[in-house]
């Protein structure tokens, strides 16, 4: 293959906390891996981070660059780090809002409301169960544990009743908020 064709194939992992290095191990072609964390929901998100591996060729950066800008997106490159950029500014965040909910220090939908008054989209709640109160709580535990345990990233109680309790959010219809189905004819 020369150096500066684009390669047949590209294998790509939306993963918004795994090692890209780590999956990359997986397979023989490391130079065609590399991560495209598209953020939730991924049609209306424009920003798109793009995680090289160690191995990952410029080609198939340079490919993957092209097809995130062919989809009006913004691609970031960012270092295989864990939760790379979004993420690990993110743990912090979702972190503070737990602390202050279970230190009963405010309720969700002051929480939100206050953080939403200082021009956020979402709180950190209504976020959390757009994405998932499962996959928050995976990516949470995963950071953490990267991290080796670095205590801003710790989760937090709340997060592991939610998942236990199946309050995962939008997607079960009941969450931080409740939902309801909207049913054609209904």
């Amino acid at each position: 293959m020369d150096a500066a064709a684009p390669p047949a194939t590209i294998l790509a992992s939306n993963t918004s906390s795994l090692s890209i290095n780590a999956l990359a191990g997986a397979i023989q072609r490391g130079d065609r891996f590399l991560g495209l964390h598209f953020f939730n929901p991924a049609h209306l998100m424009k920003l798109v981070e793009v995680i090289a591996g160690n191995d990952t060729s410029d080609a198939t950066l340079a490919t993957a660059q092209e097809f995130v800008q062919s989809l009006g997106k913004v691609g970031v490159r960012c270092k295989d780090t864990p939760a790379f950029i979004v993420n690990r500014v993110a743990r912090p965040f979702y972190g503070e809002a737990f602390r202050l909910l279970g230190e009963g220090a405010a309720d969700v939908e002051t929480i939100d409301r206050l953080v939403e008054s200082l021009g956020f989209r979402m709180g950190p709640f209504r976020l959390i169960d757009l994405i998932g109160c499962d996959v928050n709580f995976a990516v949470t535990q995963s950071v953490y544990q990267a991290y080796f345990g670095e205590p801003r990233y710790r989760p937090h109680p709340i997060q592991q009743q939610m998942v236990e309790s199946g309050r995962l959010g939008r997607k079960t219809g009941v969450g931080f908020y409740r939902y309801e189905e909207r049913k054609e004819g209904k």
